[in-house]
């Protein structure tokens, strides 16, 4: 059977942990930061871990992450 390939659009985005959960960068964070909240900027940045049922949608396009 031939290799199965990965979508290069997440493997550009997500990062897969020692665990096996998806790491991906905080969303609303490219325009608009004037109307948001210190404290939203404060907790939006770096990465955070998809929920469950986004993980099932990432992970069978990722094969061989892990």
């Amino acid at each position: 059977m031939p290799k199965m390939k990965t979508k290069s659009s997440c493997k550009k985005r997500f990062k897969v942990t020692a665990t096996g959960r998806i790491l991906a960068g905080q969303a609303g964070k490219r325009h608009g930061m004037i109307k948001r909240s210190n404290k939203f900027l404060r907790n939006a940045r770096g990465t955070t871990t998809l929920s469950k049922q986004d993980e099932g949608i990432i992970k069978p396009m990722m094969p061989y992450a892990r």
